[in-house]
This record gives C-alpha cells, structure tokens and sequence, in this order.
C-alpha cells in the first residue's frame, strides 16, 4: 500500500470515530431531559395588612409568625399600637402571577373619619412570582411588579337633612404601592407603610411566601 492510500485509510477511520462519538454524545443528551429548578413548585404566600394606629383598639393580638416583624416595626415607627386588618393566603405556581379584588371595612380608626359600615376597596397583583437561588444556594422568591391599591372611605364633611339629622359626606382617598422585591422563603418582610387617611394611621405590608409539598 503505497503513502496516499495509508493516509486516506487512516484518514477514513478517523472521520468514522469522531461520528460514531458524536452519535453517542447525542443520544445520551436526548435521553438525559434538562429539568428547570422546581418547575412544578407552588408556592403558598401570604399578605399581612397591618395598620399602626395610636388610638386604644379593642384586640391588639397578632399572629406569632409575626412577632419579629412587629419588634422591628415598634422600633422603627412611631406608632402605639398595631391591629391585623387583613390576612390573604393564595397559591399561586413558581413563575406564576397573582390577582386578586376585595371589599373590606375601613383601615383607617373609625373615629374622625368613617364609620365601621363604610366599606374599602383593595386590589393586590404580583406580575410573577418566582422561586431562585441566591449566590449562597439559598431559596430565595423574586416578585416583580408587587402591587398593592386601596380606596379608602373618608368623611369630609356633614349634609344636614330637613329632618335636622346630619348624614356624614364621604369620598374615597387612594393609596397604593408599587415595586419590585426579593425575600428568603419563609421569611415574613415589610414591604412598605401606606397613609390611611387624616387620622394618622398607616397600612403597613408585610409578606411572605414558601413552597407547599401539597
């Protein structure tokens, strides 16, 4: 077998491995799915309304998940006391939205402002909820375009009827917040304080979120 011929064979056998190789890498990679990070996973999250406020209230008892959440809050603010306006719970999965519409009595403390029957409108909307890792490998939930608005009941002044009885004149006041924030699983955060109207009273969100094995 002269040169030309060696080097063609040697050449032919070669070209034959590397495809014989590259077949086999290929079939391993189609047999082996890339699963995406708990693609499944629902997460459970929960929405604190708290309002600080610094009249008396009759029920100043709050969840004991939240116990670190109010030491912080009494700290920071200057407000006497704290009542739980309103606790959503909602299942949402990872990568998910979230939107939710309400009716609730008034945040505000009723005196000065509206009466307990005044009803506020609420709206809270998450555009994605999202579980990742940080740069330790700790389980952390993203949540882009976090949104909360409410209308609040307030009096601005007294109609007298021919009667002689005066009927409070209420408009609606909104409130709201808008960001985009990151917190551990878990893990309950303040999110931000709201103004609830002329009484000096504050809404203050606070949340959190974990995956369910449910």
């Amino acid at each position: 077998m002269n040169m030309r011929k060696l080097v063609g064979a040697m050449f032919c056998a070669l070209f034959t491995a590397v495809v014989l190789t590259i077949s086999v890498t290929t079939a391993k990679a189609q047999q082996t799915p890339v699963q995406p990070m708990d693609s499944e996973a629902n997460l459970d999250t929960q929405l604190y309304l708290i309002v600080g406020t610094n009249q008396d209230i009759d029920d100043a008892r709050l969840p004991a998940t939240l116990d670190t959440v109010i030491r912080q809050l009494r700290a920071s603010l200057p407000f006497k006391n704290y009542r739980l306006a309103a606790t959503l719970v909602n299942r949402v999965r990872n990568e998910g939205r979230l939107d939710l519409r309400w009716i609730g009595g008034p945040f505000a403390t009723p005196s000065g402002t509206a009466s307990r029957e005044t009803p506020s409108f609420s709206e809270f909307k998450i555009g994605v909820v999202k579980l990742v890792r940080n740069a330790e490998g700790q389980p952390v939930v993203q949540m882009q375009r976090f949104s909360f608005g409410a209308r609040i009941p307030i009096v601005t002044g007294t109609n007298v009827a021919q009667t002689g009885t005066g009927f409070p004149v209420i408009n609606y006041d909104n409130t709201g917040l808008n960001t985009d924030i990151s917190l551990r699983e878990g893990e309950p955060v303040v999110v931000g304080t709201l103004n609830a109207g002329p009484s000096g009273d504050a809404i203050i969100l606070v949340v959190s979120a974990k995956r369910t094995n449910r």
